[in-house]
Formats: structure tokens, sequence, C-alpha cells
């Protein structure tokens, strides 16, 4: 349990540490003024207790990601912990915390407004494609789940189940958003936080071993096909860092009271969000008896992680891990829905400057969206979630972007912080268009390898010259 414990103590000291060295980079203002007090509409900008809009943005970000991303993750080995540690720290919750105060500095606005601020009109241009479909996109992968469970667990057909969610997302996207989303939020936030401290307990009481990081060896069933290198950083997403988090800050942004508050809500938020993952990886090692067993399991049941986190629950937790389990495969994944639609109606409204007061200019914009995604729905699930995988690492990978024009512009002698995990990222995404069977399957060869590495130079060779471009013209 050492590599275990080091992670662990590793991500809390990481808040107190880390975090408090971006508070002092960004440069965090107690006296300034902020959104939710000079653009208060009771619909979207309303101030809300920091406690509460914590729970909400760790609800918001979470979905299954920490507990399907880190159980799937799981089946590579103790590699898992090093990615959800060292990612969760220096890349996801430094991309959710500077992110979040770009938006909170900027009146709260939606992420393709202020990536367009910092990385000009044609990254804004393919942003407001991009992001709003990617919404849509987990909205409609967030119907398809948690309906199939709860058809699965009761006399309701399957159709039933995805109209109740719909129903339930326009109800929660159209409302104000203390109307529902900051009163019942907290409380399945609370619940995720939960069943995590209570699957730790199992961890430390029970007759379990977790495994030590002793190799970087891939111990995955299918280690040919999905390499650790990229596959392994995009399995783990929620747990280390997605570019969807950054979609849901500007929410969260227009809520905030105090630019002291930031911290805790989107550092915090993202580190709990680690530590979350790390438990249910050590938990999905440990408990099948090792990482052998776990990847047996897994291949024999489809790689369906939902029937490893039911098992989990129900058999360590009992009745109360069955309601926990349904929380964690059912709740969660509605709620980050229901919030990306939100999201998606924010940003039309904010590309075409439509205010959203009036219930009716909200109906109008949320209408089509709706439409788009329940027609998603409908597509096979298989195909949504292979490509929803790599565009939500993508999206981090224009954030990272822009925030690192976004501290050279402040002329800061850090902008590393950001440029390092920019360039990693986008040798990620670049490396897995050639070596993952869903784009050009070219396997994991040094051919692959080498064509992502030279895609990643000419486009960090391309925004690097144009963020030094624009800070030199003072844009």
């Amino acid at each position: 349990m050492i590599t275990f414990f080091i992670c662990l103590i590793a991500l809390v000291a990481s808040y107190f540490l880390y975090g408090a060295f971006i508070d002092r980079l960004v440069g965090i203002d107690p006296k300034a003024d902020v959104p939710s007090n000079k653009l208060y509409d009771g619909v979207d900008y309303i101030p809300l207790p920091r406690w509460r809009i914590f729970l909400i943005q760790l609800l918001n970000i979470a979905g299954t990601g920490p507990i399907f991303g880190a159980v799937l993750g799981a089946c590579y080995g103790p590699v898992a912990f090093l990615w959800i540690t060292l990612g969760g720290i220096f890349l996801g919750a430094m991309h959710d915390y500077i992110s979040g105060v770009i938006s909170l500095r900027n009146d709260g606005k939606s992420l393709p407004e202020i990536i367009g601020k910092y990385l000009g009109d044609g990254m804004h241009k393919l942003t407001l494609i991009i992001i709003p479909l990617l919404m849509i996109l987990v909205g409609a992968v967030f119907i398809v789940t948690p309906s199939q469970i709860l058809a699965d667990k009761s006399d309701m057909p399957y159709l039933f189940w995805v109209g109740v969610i719909i129903v339930y997302y326009f109800v929660a996207t159209v409302l104000p958003i203390d109307k529902i989303i900051g009163k019942i939020y907290p409380i399945f936030g609370a619940a995720l936080i939960i069943m995590a401290i209570m699957l730790f307990g199992v961890l430390l009481i029970g007759d379990y071993t977790i495994p030590e990081l002793v190799s970087l060896d891939n111990m995955h069933f299918n280690a040919k096909s999905l390499p650790i290198v990229p596959t392994l950083f995009i399995s783990i997403a929620c747990g280390a860092i997605s570019g969807f988090h950054a979609t849901q800050s500007p929410l969260m942004a227009r809520c905030v009271t105090n630019e002291s508050q930031t911290r805790p809500i989107f550092f915090g938020a993202m580190i709990s969000e680690s530590i979350i993952a790390l438990i249910w990886a050590a938990i999905a090692m440990a408990f099948f008896g090792g990482i052998e067993q776990l990847n047996d399991y897994m291949q024999a049941h489809n790689s369906n992680a939902g029937v490893v986190v039911s098992l989990i629950c129900d058999t360590t937790l009992g009745r109360i891990g069955s309601i926990l389990a349904l929380l964690g495969v059912v709740i969660a994944p509605i709620t980050s829905g229901d919030t990306a639609f939100r999201s998606a109606r924010l940003i039309i409204a904010d590309m075409l400057h439509y205010d959203q007061k009036p219930i009716y200019k909200r109906l109008i914009v949320s209408l089509p969206l709706f439409a788009i995604g329940i027609g998603i729905a409908f597509v096979d699930f298989d195909t949504i979630w292979r490509y929803f995988a790599w565009s939500n690492q993508a999206l981090s990978v224009i954030t990272l972007w822009m925030i690192t024009a976004w501290l050279t512009q402040r002329n800061s002698k850090y902008t590393f912080i950001a440029l390092l995990p920019a360039i990693f990222m986008t040798y990620v995404c670049s490396s897995f268009l050639f070596v993952s069977g869903q784009f050009l399957g070219l396997g994991a060869t040094a051919s692959a390898y080498a064509y992502g590495a030279g895609l990643t130079a000419i486009i960090s060779g391309l925004l690097m010259y144009k963020i030094r471009g624009y800070a030199k013209r003072g844009v």
C-alpha cells in the first residue's frame, strides 16, 4: 500500500503547496468584483455559498469519469496511480483552476469566448463548433448508460427511462441554477465523497493487497492494442485531466462571490476527483486479488466497468453499497449530462449575445440542442464513446494552450507550468490518431509515435509563434 499512500499524500499536499503557488501566480484578489455581483440575473449569475459551489463543481466534472475511467485504467496496473497523481496535480488541477479564474475575470464567459480572446478568431470559430457538439455528445452518452441500467433494474422499458431523463435534462437546463442544481447536486456530490471514504475504509480494514509500483509495464489484457502511451492518458481522463471540466467552470464562475473561493472550488474539486479515482483504481486492483484477476474479470465481461462497480459496492458495502453503486452509475452521469446541455445553452447564448433571463429565450436556444442530443442517443453507444474520449482530451489541449497564452500575456516567468502540459497532451492526442485503431490504426510502432511527434512539433510551433506574436502586440 506504500505506492497508494504516497500518491494520496501527494494529492492532498498539492492543494496546500501547488494550489497556493497558483494563487500567487494568478494574483488572487479578494477585493475584486465578481460576475455574480455585477451581472446578477437570477438565472445563471447567482451568488452561492462556497461549500455549495464546490460540491456542484465536483459533481459536474465527475460523471462516471473518476469511477469507470479509474477501473478501466486499473487494468494497466499501478502505473495508473502515477498518471492519476501527477496528471491530477500538474495537469488537471492547474487546468481547472486557471481556466476557472480566466472565465471569472472575463465575466463568466463560456470556454469558446475566452479561447477566442487569447488564441484568436480562428480558434474561436473552431471551438464554437466543437465544444457545443461535445457537450451534446456528453449529454447523449449520459442519456444512454443510465437508461440501460435503470431498464435492467426495473420493469420499465429503456425508452421510458430515456424519456424521463430527457425531461429532467430539459427542466434542469432551463430553470435558474439555484432551483434544482443548487439544491440537490450538493447532496449527490457529498454522497460521491462518502462512497469514496467508505471504500477507503474497506481498503484499510479489509483483507486486501494493493499492488505496488515496481515497473512501468503494461499489464492490460489487451496491451498490444492498448499501449500505455497514449491510451492510458485517454482512458483515465476525469481523474487526471479532462477538457470537459473547463466547459463546466464558467457555470460556477458565475456563482462565485469572492476570488478567494476559486482554489477550493476549482483546484480543490479536481484534487478531490483525483483522490476518488485513486481509491477506485486501488479497490479495482485489490478486490479481485490482483491485476491479472481484474483483467480476467474485465475480459469475461466485455470490459464493462459498471459491472465491476456494482459488484464491488454490493460485496463490500452491502445494501448501502447497492445504493451508492446506483448513484455512481446512474445519478452521477445524469447530473453531468444536464450541466453539459446547460453549458451548450450558455455557449450558444454567449456567441449570439442572446439574453438568457427571459425563459422563452432559454427555450429557443435549448430546444434545437435537445433535438440533436435525442438523435445522437439512438446511435450505437460504442461509436459515440470511442470518439468522445479522444475529443474530450483534445479539448483539454486547446484549453492548456489558452492558459499558456494567458500567462504569456501576463509576462509570467512560470508560463512553462501550462506550456509543458500543453505540449505533452498535444502529443498524447496526436500519437493517438496514428496508434489507435479508431483512427489510422498503425499500432504502437516507431513510425506511429514519430508521426505523432512530428504533428505535435508542427502544432506546438505554430501556436507558440502565434501566442508570442499576440503578446508582443499586446493583444
